[in-house]
């Protein structure tokens, strides 16, 4: 079988592909990339939030090809059950498929004003309301998570697919600046000390693309 390839765009710029990107490491999946370029519709589409419907990240694998981050989620579950990407109990499954449908579905403001740029660095960033109220709610699904599950991670002692899917939420409160509880600040902590974040951050600085409309500082 041929080795699964993940289309993906910008590792500084590209939340979602971050996010597809970075379930396929927590899967243990063997696959290489394919990196779209920054001029391509696709990119400019998730990079800008103009679609409604994302086909970056897909995957390739086996003759089926997956797109969509939640459904990439899904698939990788399937084929890697061991993985612990979804939790095996049956009321902890559904508490993290609600909350990865909610940062799928939400928090636009948030991404609109708060675009993921790993390069930059804005020191006592004034965060608009709208923005504070989704980072409020963010915040108190991580802190009801780990609590519940007893952490480090959202959904106990391996990341999963939530974790995943609220990663580059983690990304953006460190661009910006965002003043966070002792709880939440070492859950950011966590993921960004993780080999697979760590591999993605370094590739992202190393990108010498650059897009103006996110380079702009809102």
């Amino acid at each position: 079988m041929a080795k699964p390839v993940l289309t993906i765009s910008s590792k500084n710029y590209g939340a979602w592909a971050l996010r597809g990107w970075l379930m396929c490491k927590l899967a243990g999946l063997d696959f290489s990339e394919k990196v779209i370029p920054p001029d391509d519709p696709a990119m400019k589409a998730e990079m800008l939030l103009l679609s409604s419907s994302m086909l970056v990240p897909s995957l390739q694998h086996g003759g089926i090809k997956v797109w969509d981050t939640l459904a990439i989620g899904e698939y990788l579950n399937e084929i890697q059950p061991k993985s612990g990407l979804l939790p095996t109990d049956a009321k902890a499954r559904a508490h993290c498929r609600a909350i990865c449908g909610e940062m799928h579905s939400g928090f636009s403001a948030l991404r609109s004003s708060l675009p993921m740029n790993l390069k930059a660095s804005f020191p006592g960033f004034k965060v608009w309301s709208r923005a504070q109220a989704d980072i409020d709610r963010i915040v108190a699904i991580w802190r009801e998570c780990l609590q519940a599950y007893g952490g480090p991670y959202l959904f106990g002692k391996v990341p999963s697919m939530a974790d995943a899917m609220y990663a580059p939420v983690v990304t953006r409160f460190l661009t910006y600046d965002v003043a966070l509880d002792k709880t939440c600040a070492a859950y950011c902590k966590r993921i960004m000390d993780l080999p697979a974040m760590q591999e993605w951050v370094k590739a992202a600085k190393a990108e010498a693309e650059e897009i103006d409309e996110l380079d702009a500082e809102f």
